[in-house]
């Protein structure tokens, strides 16, 4: 199933594009967030406690220094300034531990919540359907349940903070007001032109960071298409050209995170100026209310102090800006995903099957992945039970497609047709009772990361290891299991790779029956496969197809030519059925596919059955 130009990439841009960085706020994505965050409510109540006290604390600091100026030194009150050394030894053991707690619920609360919102993910994942992922990229699901789950995680530490620096810069201006009110609104005289700095700084940091994250993803697409096709890149012998597009990409990459980068300290410079001419101010103005007596010298102290650290927060809210930008996009992609609805779930009133005889029946079935382009037209096919029933064609005619509609995978429109199992509409019956009657054999064998035992036992661990090695010696693969280094604890890598290919398929035919299906799908099963394994695969199949229903799509001649009925589809439509032999009488599409296909495949095993 492969999907057109157009229809990959509208499904490239069915999500938002992950360079888009939302507001700094978003109440939608906020509110829906806060069930994640509930459960950790102690945790950030605590977080928010704690930050209210560390911002207290670093305002106290120039408060003390002027207390201690005007009160006591300028007094020779060396023994009340005793007890401001004793306060500010007491302030930073208060600010040291209510920055740990503050940084510590924080942490704790934020992994939460991303413990949580990927296992929600997760478990949304696994009920969307097949429809669903044709269209959408795995690159980009990936970045979903990774990337955007940790940038949403951030929100929560980075709206802390950014909290704990608007209190600490309102406690600034408190203090400044409470002090003098006068040189308070000269030392903030900056603030217009801070502004203004701000708004042409602003986009064009963010033009910055967009392309930094736009380079990376790009990169990261490059690297990962080389890597899952290095047999192809090596086959081509295209390493070296791969790398040098590679390194274009990289040094894009490159230059773009050193452009943001300079974007993000180029800001430090007005930000310095600026502090630097408050303090000038503070100096040039204080100095001479201090000579009138109208200013402590103690207060112009604390002014220069308060000054310095005023612009402090300034510049961290600038940057945590971005990063909430960020935050919020994540979440709207995030929750856009999770919005996602199945098309494919079980009707109010579906009824649970009882044990199936294995007859299907397709009544004038069309279907299509996209709206405009049906893939099967009309299709009326009758699969007796217990039947063995091969689907040719050449490719692009709906094989697989077929098949997919039988297990289920996709619905059939209700103005469509429909697919019948034992009489029973397969729409209107539980999924769950179906596939448990169902088992399916891909072309491509996919094995998890984990041992023979647990991949044989996948989806049916309550099976006795009696029924998993009946299963394995019923497919001839118990003797090559038995051989390996902890038989059937070995442990297989990613996908099954320090299997062949041969073994892997092997062992995919003995999960298909471990449950004992009532009907069987072989989609293809057996393209990758030997001639020698095949003969024990097709030795096998005579003993577990004799009372199961068989669909078989296959090239080899050996498993077509003994199948009870052979289907022949061209673009969409049955257009011949029959045994081998009949069609091959009739010197049709069948007769003509055999001559050119077939025949150069069928090798040297041996065939049975009624061909």
């Amino acid at each position: 199933m492969l999907m057109s130009g157009q229809a990959a990439q509208s499904a490239s841009s069915s999500m938002s594009d992950e360079d888009v960085f939302g507001s700094a706020y978003d109440h939608r994505i906020v509110k829906r967030l806060i069930p994640y965050v509930m459960p950790y409510k102690h945790l950030v109540a605590l977080a928010a406690v704690a930050m209210i006290v560390f911002a207290v604390s670093q305002v106290a600091v120039p408060w003390l220094i002027k207390l201690a100026i005007d009160t006591y030194i300028e007094a020779g009150d060396f023994s009340g300034l005793t007890w401001i050394v004793a306060l500010f030894f007491g302030n930073a053991i208060l600010n040291w531990a209510s920055n740990y707690v503050q940084q510590f619920a924080i942490a704790r609360a934020g992994q939460g919540v991303l413990f949580g919102l990927r296992n929600a993910m997760f478990a949304h994942l696994q009920r969307l359907s097949l429809r669903f992922f044709d269209r959408s990229e795995v690159g980009r699901l990936m970045s979903r349940v990774q990337g955007d789950v940790f940038q949403l995680q951030e929100f929560l530490s980075v709206a802390v903070v950014t909290l704990g620096d608007l209190l600490a810069l309102g406690g600034i201006v408190v203090a400044l007001l409470l002090m003098d009110v006068k040189l308070g609104l000269i030392s903030m005289s900056v603030l217009p032109i801070l502004i203004l700095v701000m708004s042409v700084w602003q986009p064009m940091a963010r033009r910055a960071f967009v392309k930094a994250r736009r380079t990376i993803s790009i990169l990261n697409g490059a690297l990962n298409e080389n890597i899952s096709g290095v047999r192809v890149v090596q086959s081509m012998n295209r390493q070296e050209r791969n790398l040098r597009e590679f390194d274009e990409k990289n040094r894009e990459n490159l230059d773009a995170y050193v452009s943001a980068a300079r974007m993000s300290t180029i800001l430090l410079f007005p930000v310095d100026m600026l502090t630097a001419l408050a303090v000038g101010l503070v100096l040039f103005f204080g100095a001479r209310m201090v000579t009138d007596g109208s200013l402590e010298i103690g207060a112009m102290v604390a002014f220069v102090m308060y000054i310095q650290r005023f612009f402090d927060p300034i510049r961290s809210l600038t940057m945590q800006y971005t990063q909430l930008q960020r935050a919020m996009a994540s979440g709207a992609r995030i929750f856009e995903l999770l919005d996602q609805q199945p098309d494919l779930v079980d009707a109010p009133d579906a009824v649970e099957l009882p044990a199936l005889k294995g007859e299907i029946e397709l009544r004038n079935v069309r279907f299509g992945y996209l709206p405009e382009e049906d893939v099967l037209r009309g299709v009326n096919l009758h699969v007796a039970a217990g039947d063995t029933v091969a689907i040719v064609g050449p490719t692009g005619a709906g094989k697989t497609t077929l098949v997919s509609l039988m297990a289920r995978f996709y619905d059939v429109a209700p103005d469509s047709g429909a697919i019948v199992v034992d009489g029973y509409d397969v729409r209107e019956a539980t999924r769950d009772s179906l596939s448990r009657q169902i088992s399916m054999v891909l072309q491509e064998p996919f094995l998890f990361s984990g041992t023979v035992r647990e991949n044989i036992k996948y989806n049916h661990v309550d099976a006795s290891d009696e029924r998993m090695i009946e299963a394995a010696e019923a497919v001839g693969a118990h003797d090559f299991i038995v051989k390996l280094e902890d038989g059937y604890d070995t442990h297989l890598h990613e996908r099954g790779i320090n299997l062949s290919v041969g073994q892997r398929q092997l062992l995919s035919f003995a999960r298909a029956i471990v449950p004992d299906p009532r009907i069987l799908i072989l989609d293809e099963a057996t393209a990758n496969i030997d001639s020698s394994t095949e003969l024990l695969i097709q030795k096998a199949l005579q003993r577990l197809l004799q009372g199961r229903t068989a669909v078989v799509i296959a090239h080899r001649l050996s498993t077509i030519r003994g199948a009870d009925k052979i289907v022949v589809l061209h673009q969409g439509k049955i257009v011949e059925e029959g045994t081998h032999g009949e069609l091959m009488d009739r010197a049709g599409l069948y007769a003509h596919l055999y001559q050119m296909n077939y025949a150069a495949l069928d090798a040297t095993i041996p065939t049975s059955g009624n061909g």
